[in-house]
């Protein structure tokens, strides 16, 4: 590291790694978009030092559910402008687009923004472009034009997103969505990001989890309502037997999907979330205080877990979900430089579930992003 000029080190009251286990006082060095060291011990002949008191330095924040895409789609935000600011380097479409717009959603959004951008595809034939149902017309819902898209897609799709709630399939059976999306998924050796059909209550939950393999993720997991993994005062078995085959629980905040007392009970219960996701899209865009995955991170917290247990969760473990472990979601030396530094702060508003329902208890903010070694500061409150 001596012998060659480092283009930037961070340093941090607090350097925290999940995957390589990182804890305490230090900086990372980097040279040409990647981490050449991490730790206390961290020094060198370098172009650029940042120093951060009061606040914690972590990999970049991974978002395993969002909606970057054109403006004029249905739920399409600009990642650049809403979310890298905000210590997110990584963010997983949630069929934003399908296999007829794939081609153009890859050119004018994942290769024009500088927030690293995957996708889960949607199975109908125009993804969430337009502003109707997503599956109104089932003879959109094309397996064998998925199967081509994710074929000639190289990694950029790393899976199939489908959501059965009441909104997205108007009056088609959502079974056979759900057979259409799966039949895709195992052509391709892709897993599913699921949105579990939650009203109405005409699909039990233990069916539509059992259907669900090793590596699919349920999201908008904390989800309030009888048709949720916690409808009383405990998670359900299903959730439990799901869990057990390998199935992933991801949190989908959005508008609708995070209740506090479904999530603290979850929690109670030892059911933790594997990833802790944002569900950003279009309506979030003038949120004050902004909606970010800090915000998100803060309310998981508040319901009782720790805050190694929220940073694992909003890095190395959705990094490992996207197949990418080892080169983000970690400070080992060789990952993608990509970092978020956060404070801590008291004295923020408190934080509000999707009922209204509060929590005191502070929240983290973001301070700074680097993404590739460039340093980004935060936009907006």
């Amino acid at each position: 590291m001596a012998d060659e000029k480092l283009d930037l080190i961070v340093r941090a009251d607090r350097v925290f790694c999940a995957d390589t286990g990182i804890d305490g006082p230090g900086a990372v060095a980097v040279r040409d978009g990647r981490i050449v060291a991490a730790g206390p011990d961290v020094s060198g002949d370098v172009s650029a030092e940042l120093v951060f008191e009061d606040c914690v330095l972590l990999p970049g924040l991974v978002d395993m559910h969002c909606h970057p895409a054109p403006s004029d789609w249905k739920y399409g935000i600009d990642a650049d402008e809403l979310v890298l600011p905000r210590g997110t380097t990584t963010v997983l479409s949630q069929g934003d687009a399908g296999p007829r717009n794939w081609a153009q959603y890859k050119e004018q959004i994942i290769d024009a923004s500088d927030t690293r951008i995957l996708m889960a595809l949607s199975p109908a034939l125009g993804g969430e472009e337009g502003h109707n149902a997503v599956f109104e017309r089932l003879d959109d819902v094309d397996v064998d034009a998925c199967v081509d898209a994710i074929t000639q897609s190289g990694d950029a799709i790393w899976g199939i997103a489908v959501n059965v709630s009441g909104g997205t399939t108007g009056q088609h059976d959502p079974r056979v969505i759900m057979g259409r999306a799966l039949e895709a998924a195992e052509r391709t050796g892709k897993p599913l990001l699921y949105g579990v059909r939650w009203d109405p209550f005409d699909w039990p939950l233990a069916e539509q989890l059992a259907l669900l393999r090793q590596g699919d993720v349920v999201t908008y997991c904390f989800h309030e309502g009888r048709g949720g993994i916690v409808p009383g005062d405990r998670v359900v078995d299903a959730a439990l037997e799901a869990r057990e085959r390998g199935v992933l629980f991801d949190i989908g905040h959005g508008m609708s999907s995070f209740d506090f007392g479904v999530a603290e009970t979850a929690v109670a219960g030892g059911f933790l979330p594997d990833t802790i996701s944002t569900d950003f899209y279009k309506r979030h865009s003038e949120s004050d205080p902004r909606h970010d995955l800090p915000r998100t991170m803060s309310k998981l917290m508040a319901v009782g877990m720790s805050e190694t247990e929220v940073f694992e969760r909003a890095t190395s473990s959705p990094a490992r979900t996207l197949g990418l472990q080892g080169e983000i979601g970690t400070l080992a030396a060789g990952a993608y430089a990509d970092l978020a530094v956060l404070r801590w702060n008291p004295e923020a508003e408190p934080l509000v579930d999707v009922a209204g329902e509060s929590r005191p208890g502070g929240c983290w903010e973001p301070v700074m992003t680097v993404r590739g070694g460039e340093a980004i500061v935060p936009t907006g409150p």
